[in-house]
């Protein structure tokens, strides 16, 4: 299986004259290998194809969306499913063949996901590794993927004893098996952080809203 890619900078390391092999970037192959996919990159200076691409935008807009107004998510999702069996009995302008027999034959080509994530090679934690002070704000804003997680675990330990972090998070250090999805190694990333740290506890008002929540009671008081 082929994708096709836009010459973005994340799959393309550099930009070359037509005819010339495109230099992709080492980490799109190694996603692509993960994951049992080939690359296609749209030849440069050609607008048809990216047109080709960005055409599906048009035919959703065209056909669905315009002239049209929906009170409710659930209005809109009745809209995309009254016309997809239409769409998929169409015959595509390309390939000539029918949209719904192609997709059910690419579907049946696709491969099942590899049971592991793939991650960030570790050259690519160098942004995060080079500052000698880092600062990580908000953990356990939102919950982490075991892979996210994994990678946080990475920048840590390897800027153990080596750069400073700043860290703020307004969950306790119990909570964070929780935040991390793994008791475990919320332990090993604690143990790390902790061992040669000063923990400040800051109580009280939001500090953001510490402007604006006197502006209001100025308000108040004037009203």
């Amino acid at each position: 299986m082929t994708i096709v890619y836009d010459r973005t900078k994340t799959v393309v390391r550099r930009h070359v004259a037509p005819g010339e092999a495109v230099p992709l970037h080492p980490e799109a192959v190694g996603f692509a290998g993960h994951y049992d996919f080939g690359i296609d990159v749209l030849a440069a200076y050609r607008p048809q194809g990216k047109g080709r691409v960005e055409r599906q935008v048009l035919i959703v807009r065209d056909q669905v969306l315009s002239s049209r107004a929906f009170s409710s998510v659930e209005e809109m999702d009745a809209a995309f499913s009254a016309w997809v069996p239409r769409r998929r009995a169409q015959r595509h302008k390309t390939h000539r063949e029918v949209i719904g027999h192609r997709a059910a034959q690419d579907h049946v080509a696709l491969k099942p996901v590899p049971p592991t994530p793939y991650l960030v090679a570790e050259q690519h934690l160098g942004s995060y590794l080079r500052p000698s002070v880092l600062v990580i704000d908000e953990v356990g804003y939102q919950p982490l993927e075991h892979a996210e997680a994994n990678l946080v675990f990475q920048v840590i330990s390897k800027r153990y004893e080596k750069g400073s972090i700043i860290l703020t998070s307004n969950k306790t250090f119990s909570e964070w098996g929780q935040v991390f999805g793994d008791e475990v190694l919320a332990t090993a990333i604690l143990d790390r952080l902790l061992h040669h740290c000063k923990v400040v506890a800051i109580n009280g008002p939001s500090y953001l809203l510490k402007n604006r929540l006197q502006a209001i009671e100025r308000e108040t008081e004037v009203a």
